[in-house]
C-alpha cells in the first residue's frame, strides 16, 4: 500500500473520529453526515482537482531576489503574502494533497499572472516560460498532475501559437480570464482564437483576472470578488452563447469556473430576453437555456443547494471537481464535503469526483 493509501486511510478513521465527536457538523458549520455507507467512503475514490493553481517557479525566485520577472512586480502577489501554500515546493503541494485526498491536480498558472495589458512579446515569453514550467511538473509526477497553459490574450495569433506549442508539450489546454482588457469574446477578432482551440481538441477553463464587473460600482467588503466573480463567468457564458461563438464552434470544451457564477439562475431571463428583443436573436437560432449543457462547469459554488440546482440545470455530466487551491475562497476540505452532501447520489459524486474529468481530459 503506497503513501496516499495511507494517508486516506488515516483521513477516514480522522473524519470518523470528527463525524463521532460531532456526527453533522460541516465546514459552513450546518449539520450533514460526512458518509452515508463505510463502503462507499469518497476518499477512496479517485479525485481530479480541474480548478488548482500554481505560483511559477521564476516569479518565486526572482521575487526572493527582490527583482522584477518579465515585468510583473515582486509585489504582484501582496494580497497573499500571508498564505504560505501561494509559493510552496511541488513535494509540499503534493503533500497537501494527500491530506486532502486528491489525487490530481490540473495546473493553472495563477490569474494574477495573465497581464493582458502588458507588453505582447513580454508576457508571451512569460507565458512560455509558465508553460514549460507545468509541463515539467506534469512530466516528473504524469500520476499527480495534468496542466493548463497560460496564454497572452492580447496577442490573438501568439496565443494560438502558444497553445498549440503547449498542447505538444502534453498540456490539456488553457486558462483565460473573461475578458482581454475589457473585450469580450464574442467580438469577432477572437474568433481564430475559437477555431484553434476546437481544432486542437483543448479545453479552455475560464476564471476571473483583475478587476471584475462589480470594481466600478463597489471596492469594498470583498464584493469585487464575491459578488463579481460569478458575474462575470454569467456575461461570458452570455457573450460566447448570444454572440454565436458557441454555434460557429459547436465542438467547443470550456469550463466555467466557481459553477459559471450566476448562469444557471439567469438562464430564465436570458431565455425571455431571446424571446422578446429582436437584438438577442441576432445570432442565434435557439433560447440559452439550450446551451447550458454544452459547457463544463466546476462544483465551487460554496453551498449544496447551489450545486444540487446547478446539476439539475446542466446535468450531472457537466460538472467537475474543483477547489481553487490554494486561495483563501477555496473549500478547506473539499472532497469530505462533496461526500457529506446529502443531496446527491454515490454516482452523482463519483461522477463530479472524477470520471466527468476523466473523459474531459483524457486522463
Amino acid at each position: 500500500m503506497g503513501g496516499l493509501e495511507w494517508t486516506r486511510l488515516f483521513f477516514v478513521a480522522w473524519i470518523g473520529l470528527e463525524t463521532l465527536a460531532n456526527p453533522h457538523l460541516s465546514q459552513s458549520g450546518k449539520r450533514t453526515d460526512i458518509f452515508t455507507d463505510t463502503k462507499d467512503l469518497g476518499v477512496l475514490m479517485r479525485t481530479i482537482d480541474i480548478h488548482a493553481h500554481i505560483t511559477p517557479a521564476g516569479f518565486v525566485e526572482a521575487s526572493k531576489k527582490g527583482e522584477s520577472w518579465h515585468g510583473m512586480p515582486v509585489d504582484a502577489m501582496a494580497i497573499h503574502r500571508n498564505n504560505p501554500k501561494t509559493t510552496w515546493t511541488p513535494e509540499e503541494r503534493l503533500a497537501d494533497m494527500n491530506s486532502l485526498g486528491v489525487d490530481v491536480q490540473v495546473l493553472s498558472t495563477n490569474a494574477y499572472f495573465y497581464n493582458y495589458e502588458g507588453d505582447a512579446a513580454t508576457v508571451k515569453n512569460m507565458a512560455a516560460e509558465c508553460n514549460d514550467y507545468v509541463s515539467d511538473l506534469v512530466k516528473a509526477k504524469p500520476d499527480r498532475f495534468a496542466g493548463f497553459a497560460t496564454l497572452p490574450m492580447q496577442d490573438i495569433k501568439g496565443s494560438i501559437a502558444e497553445l498549440e506549442r503547449s498542447m505538444k508539450l502534453g498540456l490539456k489546454g488553457a486558462m483565460i480570464g473573461d475578458n482581454v482588457n475589457g473585450a469580450t469574446f464574442d467580438e469577432k477578432k477572437f474568433l481564430p482564437f475559437w477555431k484553434a482551440v476546437e481544432s486542437l481538441n483543448a479545453v479552455i477553463l475560464v476564471h476571473q483576472g483583475g478587476d471584475t464587473v462589480v470594481n466600478q460600482r463597489i471596492n469594498r467588503y470583498h464584493l469585487p470578488n464575491t459578488i463579481g466573480n460569478p458575474a462575470d463567468r454569467a456575461v461570458t457564458f452570455a457573450s460566447l452563447v448570444f454572440g454565436g461563438v458557441m454555434d460557429a464552434c459547436p465542438d467547443l470544451k470550456i469550463c466555467l469556473c466557481h459553477g459559471g457564477g450566476y448562469t444557471c439562475y439567469g438562464i430564465g431571463r436570458m431565455d425571455r430576453g431571446w424571446e422578446v428583443r429582436q437584438e438577442a436573436r441576432e445570432h442565434i437560432q435557439k433560447p440559452p437555456s439550450t446551451y447550458l449543457n454544452r459547457f463544463y462547469y466546476d462544483c465551487l459554488t460554496h453551498s449544496e443547494q447551489a450545486l444540487r440546482y446547478l446539476i439539475d440545470c446542466v446535468g450531472i455530466d457537466r460538472v467537475v471537481f474543483g477547489t481553487d487551491w490554494p486561495f483563501d475562497m477555496a473549500i478547506d476540505w473539499p472532497v469530505s464535503w462533496i461526500m457529506g452532501l446529502e443531496s446527491l447520489t454515490d454516482a452523482e459524486k463519483k461522477a463530479i469526483l472524477h470520471t466527468n474529468v476523466e473523459e474531459l481530459l483524457g486522463i
